[in-house]
């Protein structure tokens, strides 16, 4: 997961946010950990030695409940569903912010690699898919050490700009759609392990909506965050499928600096054979927008 801290050694500080917790628990681990932690290894050790507890959060919602009572065979579910919940519990006690953000962020990556999914967690396989039967295996979430005096937010975007400046601005919005929360809510949901009522038919909690994903909202929260930004330069990634015209962004990016694109082609993401397939083309065009304030 260096790719997440890339600059993290190279500049002498990242600011970065996300509004999904799960990911503000990544960037807090990979760029907000900068100093060696002691025993990090008896750590992991004693996370992979813990036993199960049927009495969790993921263990109650997410094997007695409607969605996986069609699932078979149950056995590696519970037992995964039992690690969850008492590694989840144990990310609790006197430790540091540091140890805690790594031992969860650990706990995420590699429950991550055994879900019973195409890709997002939106629904879920009806029978176990080869890499959800493997036994889940904590391994390090090692981050790169360095003396940077980095800041991790979990914020919205267009309220957190204010209160920041600095010399390059990189924003990666979603740009369909479909709300990221929602996709993603079974790992917002083992990072903030708050209870809740779930809902529909693949057992959804109630999140957070972002205007990025709403055509009517996206055009004016985005002049809003451009408007705002106190920063020298501003680099947008954006793909041609997006909601929001590139006529628009370029309208926007220009009233309030000088203003070039970029783009290039990449392979069309498909999480299994069958999706996408009234899409002619089998790639899609990324735009980097980039915006320079007037001297």
């Amino acid at each position: 997961m260096y790719r997440r801290a890339h600059f993290k050694t190279r500049v002498s500080k990242v600011i970065a946010n996300n509004w999904k917790y799960y990911s503000y628990v990544l960037n807090r681990n990979y760029i907000g950990n900068c100093y060696e932690l002691a025993n990090k290894a008896d750590y992991i050790e004693i996370l992979n030695s813990l036993s199960g507890t049927e009495n969790g959060l993921i263990y109650s919602q997410y094997v007695e409940g409607v969605m996986t009572v069609s699932i078979s065979p149950m056995t590696t579910i519970k037992n995964r569903c039992h690690q969850i919940d008492y590694r989840a519990l144990a990310e609790t006690g006197e430790i540091s912010d540091d140890l805690y953000y790594f031992r969860l962020c650990c706990l995420l990556e590699n429950a991550a690699k055994c879900a019973n999914t195409a890709s997002v967690y939106g629904a879920f396989f009806k029978h176990l898919k080869q890499s959800a039967q493997k036994t889940l295996v904590i391994a390090p979430a090692d981050y790169q050490i360095n003396n940077g005096e980095h800041e991790v937010y979990n914020e919205d975007a267009n309220s957190l700009i204010k209160r920041i400046e600095g010399d390059i601005l990189y924003l990666d919005p979603p740009y369909n759609s479909r709300q990221y929360s929602a996709n993603y809510h079974l790992l917002n949901t083992i990072a903030d392990y708050k209870s809740f009522t779930p809902k529909g038919k693949t057992e959804l909690r109630e999140y957070n909506k972002s205007n990025y994903c709403s055509k009517a909202k996206v055009q004016h929260t985005f002049k809003d965050l451009i408007r705002n930004a106190r920063f020298r330069y501003i680099v947008l990634s954006y793909n041609n499928e997006g909601i929001m015209p590139m006529q628009t962004i370029e309208q926007i990016m220009t009233k309030y600096g000088n203003y070039q694109m970029f783009q290039k082609e990449h392979q069309r993401f498909k999480a299994d054979k069958t999706e996408n397939k009234n899409h002619l083309a089998d790639t899609t065009t990324e735009y980097l927008q980039a915006k320079q304030n007037p001297q």
